[in-house]
């Protein structure tokens, strides 16, 4: 047998070729730093947001905003939608058995994959909307997507859209939340169209926030996107002759807005209103509410939101044919103004990251207030869907235009002029439309 001594052992060394000796050596530091390479990347996804210090802090002054540690692996990472059941047993919200899924229980996820388009690649964006392109540094709004528990969302295809809009209208009703829903909506249908021209606003109007409605024609599928402004869907105007003093205009409750005339055939239909419904935008500015020719003096927002829902689930119920066309309803997107209120030192700018804390009973309130006029309505739910987007949107301090509404190379605004109401595009309202996407596409299923 043999041996190696201690003594034999420098012998041995002395031996060996420096050649070899420098390859093993390579050898030895390729496969380590091989080996460290992998483990980085399968851990990138669970580590890339969790108290990364680079990332930045989410600011805000409310004190309702968690730290980076807070987030959760679970709500930082979730696999991507599939057409079958994943790995965590979920079905796809269009398979069989997939209708019984709650979709706006959920949660956000961080998504590679996102946005679904650029507003510098969309012409029919408001410039108080472009906030990458008004000087907004970051872009980690853009990238979050909306995860139901219990199910898979189909991943929007703008070209199916289309094709199932041939020949048909879509109409946003409601208020300028609507609207940034409605232009989330175009941009998201267009990205399918290669020649914008080919996209058009039929009475030649420029997109602008003082317009009363706009029709969108997408000449290649002979469809329109339309919006019409009616902050609270109900009609406003002069009130009746002999009305108390202090009286400048009434809404009244009983009376759906006039542009009813206009919308009430399109095929699809969805209303939103609630951000007008306060005291500083009625009865602060001699707004006050009507029924009949009577004017309510002592009657409360609340209530008088109530009457306005009861009097658009009648009409629905009434004058829209809920065969051909669908309804949908979506509920209150919250605001998210921090130490003050619109133009009055409220800010929002520093809240670069979703809110994964709890929600605040409040939110429910408009939530509950809606719910429960159209299930007490004899056929309220079968003739309107309820689409109850405000815990999610809660979630999305991050997502609003801050600073950066004044339009492209006007840089950021004031600080003390900020708006923590509308949204960035892309952003928020393209996740409200992927949800009315698949509520479309599964109605279009059954029918």
């Amino acid at each position: 047998m043999n041996s190696i001594t201690h003594l034999d052992f420098p012998k041995k060394v002395k031996s060996c070729s420096p050649l070899e000796s420098f390859v093993g050596v390579v050898g030895f530091v390729l496969v380590t730093i091989l080996f460290i390479g992998c483990l980085f990347y399968w851990d990138y996804r669970s580590v890339r947001f969790l108290g990364v210090p680079w990332l930045g802090g989410f600011g805000g002054g409310g004190g309702s905003s968690p730290s980076l540690l807070s987030v959760s692996p679970e709500a930082a990472v979730a696999p991507p939608p599939t057409a079958a059941m994943d790995v965590n047993g979920r079905l796809g919200f269009l398979d069989e058995g997939g209708d019984s899924c709650d979709v706006y229980d959920g949660k956000w996820v961080f998504d590679d994959d996102y946005p679904l388009y650029q507003s510098q690649d969309c012409p029919f964006v408001d410039d108080g909307f472009r906030c990458l392109e008004n000087g907004r540094p970051d872009s980690f709004y853009t990238k979050w997507r909306w995860q139901p528990e219990g199910c898979n969302l189909p991943r929007f295809n703008a070209t199916k859209m289309l094709e199932k809009l041939r020949n048909k209208r879509l109409a946003f009703i409601g208020d300028s939340i609507g609207r940034n829903q409605w232009e989330s909506m175009l941009c998201m249908l267009a990205s399918a169209i290669p020649n914008k021209k080919s996209i058009y606003e039929v009475n030649g109007s420029p997109i602008t926030k003082h317009q009363g409605f706009l029709v969108f024609m997408f000449e290649d599928y002979n469809c329109t996107i339309e919006y019409y402004r009616t902050p609270y869907l109900v009609v406003q105007g002069s009130p009746p002759h002999g009305a108390p003093n202090g009286v400048r205009m009434t809404l009244r409750l009983d009376h759906i807005s006039w542009t009813h005339l206009m919308w009430k055939d399109a095929d699809v239909l969805v209303f939103n209103t609630g951000h007008w419904w306060t005291y500083e935008k009625t009865v602060r500015h001699g707004c006050y509410f009507q029924e009949g020719m009577k004017v309510m003096m002592d009657m409360d927002i609340r209530t008088a939101f109530q009457r306005s829902m009861e009097t658009l689930v009648d009409f629905i119920g009434t004058h829209v044919n809920t065969t051909k066309t669908q309804v949908y309803f979506r509920s209150y997107a919250p605001v998210h103004f921090r130490g003050g209120t619109w133009k009055r030192g409220g800010h929002c700018h520093q809240l670069n990251l979703p809110d994964f804390g709890p929600l605040p009973n409040e939110t429910e309130k408009h939530v509950d207030l809606v719910s429960d006029v159209m299930s007490k309505h004899s056929n309220g739910m079968q003739v309107m869907n309820f689409m109850n987007v405000t815990p999610m949107t809660y979630q999305r301090q991050d997502g609003h235009t801050s600073l950066y509404h004044f339009g492209p190379g006007n840089g950021p605004g004031p600080l003390h002029h900020q708006d923590c109401s509308h949204w960035c595009l892309p952003g928020v309202p393209d996740s409200w439309n992927e949800l009315l996407y698949a509520l479309f596409l599964k109605r279009e299923s059954i029918h």
